[in-house]
């Protein structure tokens, strides 16, 4: 018998259907929760301790792209864990909500933030590439300041202590914790949306055209449809299992969309996100050369999804 699939996730509401999948679908994996983000998965592809993970988008792309400057300037190898995107989780962008300290009177917009510590689960992480994407928005000179501080509850304290000014993190994840009679309370300053859909998949190159690769979508699939045709029992799993109260589920649900088919990713879409990181200054420029796009999107890409 083949071992299991050893597969990366953040252990928030997003993840229900690969609950699904696993519970009633027969998914053969090993979940492995990753509370501090993406960029912790990045960190754990690369060391070959995962095979395949569930992130940001942002979070992926700026990884290979790094990943591919560096094979440029260095004439590095391609490496069996470097990794591609080979599918799309979730269509519709994430909401990052804009939090700081519950008590931090002099901080009450987004106009306040400049100049200010940012907190970042990790860098390289969705809450690290953001603020790139915020810093481009509000039309700054400078990066914020980034400090590390591994997870929400860190995040969270950290905003309380000084240590850190404010801190980026999904709304409904953050929404319950604007409340005085909360663990390490936090208020909301503002809020930014990604300019991409939210949520992607990633697998190590040796995985490609694999059937263990396509037997994984095919029940993620499932868990997807299981999902949607069984919502409340879906909200009854958010606010049970996961740490959202029920009314909060039950919108979140509303504003979010998962792909009906995972398998592969536009080209469009990576060619969009590494355009606006460019702008943003997160990742160089030259990544995406103009004229040779499918030679570019297969740096990024392992399943290539047909464009509308």
């Amino acid at each position: 018998m083949s071992p299991s699939l050893r597969v990366g996730y953040v252990p928030e509401h997003f993840s229900t259907p690969l609950y699904y999948a696993q519970n009633y679908f027969s998914l053969s994996a090993d979940l492995i929760p990753f509370p501090s983000g993406t960029g912790h998965m990045v960190t754990a592809l690369r060391a070959g301790e995962l095979d395949i993970a569930i992130g940001l988008t942002e979070g992926w792309i700026a990884a290979i792209a790094k990943e591919f400057s560096a094979h440029q300037a260095t004439a590095k190898t391609p490496s069996d864990n470097d990794f591609k995107v080979v599918g799309t989780f979730v269509e519709t962008p994430l909401c990052w909500a804009i939090s700081t300290g519950y008590g931090r009177d002099r901080i009450t917009n987004v106009q306040d933030l400049k100049g200010k510590r940012l907190g970042v689960s990790r860098v390289g992480s969705g809450s690290y590439v953001m603020s790139y994407v915020l810093k481009d928005r509000e039309g700054l000179d400078q990066p914020f300041e980034c400090v590390p501080l591994q997870t929400f509850e860190g995040l969270r304290k950290g905003v309380n202590d000084g240590t850190v000014d404010f801190f980026m993190w999904e709304y409904f994840t953050s929404k319950r914790y604007y409340s005085s009679d909360t663990l390490h309370p936090i208020k909301k300053v503002g809020e930014i949306y990604t300019p991409w859909s939210s949520w992607k998949i990633v697998a190590r190159t040796p995985l490609m055209e694999t059937p263990a690769l396509n037997s994984f979508l095919d029940k993620v699939n499932a868990g997807i449809k299981y999902f949607e045709e069984h919502q409340d029992e879906a909200v009854q799993y958010v606010s049970t299992k996961l740490d959202y109260e029920e009314e909060d589920a039950k919108e979140w649900m509303k504003t979010v969309r998962f792909a009906r088919d995972v398998r592969g990713v536009k080209k469009s879409v990576i060619k969009d996100t590494v355009e606006m990181l460019q702008k943003a200054g997160v990742i160089e420029g030259g990544v995406w050369r103009k004229g040779d796009e499918s030679t570019m999107a297969e740096k990024f890409v392992g399943i290539l999804r047909e464009e509308d």
